[in-house]
């Protein structure tokens, strides 16, 4: 290789055939995806043409459970795979993020929650059932109905059947039941967990389809400009005119309620507003030295927002996903709690609203309401906290110095 005197390679020697777009060669891990999209593809079409009973064991997949493995797919391929190779990088991020106490705390939570709503309800099965397989109905008197939450008690006349010790004229809360269960005696940590895994499966599947369709349709807009950044964003103009939530409700009006036709409609219909934000910053990005210099070696532009554009707009992506995806918790539970859910019976928000409607609320049965409410809360803020701490994170202006460790 020529080198001039100082030891660096000469102009010469550059492979300009390395930074020119029109040779362009998969990378690993999207040959991965595209390879575990053919296997889920393939599934899909066997469980659906020819298998006549559950597809493994007791599962038969929903097209919304199919959806949810094509977003694991996309995750681990382009979130997973990354961090696991690029182990510097990772570590740097690491970091950074466990300066911020709150940011922790958040991540620790959302793991929790995770984990509950992927297990909780395979380990505490259906609400009439009580935690660890044993049967509400197998209690010695019947079905305890207001059984208070352990720690708390309630008078023993306020239900039939108490499922915990009796003292001094109380009721008192048992661990068979550690929330408490319903006036009809469904257990609440049951009814939780299940809650928890409808919210978990509409954001995750709405944010792998919001995600990739935002930071595509903006950084395309901003990179090329004229009359497709017209074309784009006027589109986004006119998504934005009406609503998601809107055509949601119209939607099931006309095809019924279902989780599938939320996540269809809030990830298809709700990623405009992410789109000009990643639009924004990818025309910050775009006059920098490293996009310029892109473009003076001769790289097209779909390699300059391939290469240089998306990686560079994460920041953006993650502060746009974090305010998206508690808003489509709280939108879910509030439908449910309207009694418009697409899984009703079994949605936080169907507990609030069958709890806050008992004649004896709030004396009895306020549980039905604080556990839900709790882990909304609980999510929905360590969701903000911890994409804020991302948003510097992942900011390279930060370079590691937020005042993260200080809030």
């Amino acid at each position: 290789m020529a080198t001039d005197s100082g030891g660096r390679a000469t102009f010469e020697s550059v492979d300009w055939s390395s930074v020119d777009g029109a040779r362009y060669r998969p990378a690993t891990r999207t040959v991965g995806f595209l390879a575990a999209l053919g296997v889920l593809v393939t599934s899909f079409a066997y469980d659906y043409l020819f298998a006549a009973g559950p597809l493994v064991a007791d599962w038969s997949p929903t097209p919304l459970d199919w959806l949810s493995l094509v977003g694991v797919a996309t995750f681990a391929c382009y979130v997973v795979v990354p961090l696991a190779r690029n182990r510097q990088l990772t570590r740097r991020y690491w970091r950074q993020l466990r300066r911020d106490r709150l940011a922790l705390a958040s991540l620790g939570w959302l793991t929790f929650f995770v984990l509950f709503a992927l297990v909780g309800p395979v380990i505490l099965g259906d609400p009439e059932t009580a935690p660890m397989g044993m049967g509400a109905s197998q209690g010695r008197y019947g079905i305890p109905i207001y059984q208070p939450p352990v720690g708390t008690s309630v008078s023993e006349y306020a239900t039939t059947v108490c499922g915990g010790p009796l003292s001094n004229g109380k009721c008192w809360g048992t661990f068979l039941h550690p929330f408490g269960t319903t006036n009809t005696g469904k257990d609440v940590l049951a009814f939780v967990a299940q809650g928890a895994r409808i919210e978990l499966k509409l954001a995750f599947v709405s944010g792998m389809i919001l995600v990739p369709v935002a930071t595509v349709v903006g950084s395309v807009a901003a990179q090329y400009g004229g009359w497709v950044d017209s074309v784009l964003m006027r589109y986004v103009d006119l998504q934005q005119v009406i609503p998601a939530f809107f055509v949601y409700l119209v939607a099931q009006f006309l095809y019924g309620g279902s989780l599938l036709l939320m996540v269809a409609v809030f990830g298809l219909l709700n990623w405009g507003g992410v789109a000009r934000l990643v639009r924004s910053e990818a025309l910050k990005k775009r006059e920098t030295a490293y996009v310029k210099a892109a473009q003076a070696a001769g790289s097209g532009r779909l390699a300059v927002v391939r290469r240089h554009l998306i990686p560079n707009v994460s920041n953006a992506v993650v502060t746009a996903i974090t305010l998206q995806i508690p808003m489509l918790l709280i939108v879910e539970t509030t439908l449910s709690y309207l009694g418009l859910g697409p899984m009703q019976s079994q949605s936080w928000g169907y507990l609030i609203e069958t709890s806050i409607h008992d004649d004896n609320f709030p004396t009895l049965v306020w549980w039905g309401v604080a556990a839900p409410v709790g882990f909304l809360v609980a999510t929905v803020v360590s969701l903000n906290l911890l994409g804020d701490a991302l948003r510097d994170v992942l900011d390279p202006r930060t370079d590691g110095h937020s005042d993260g460790g200080h809030r």
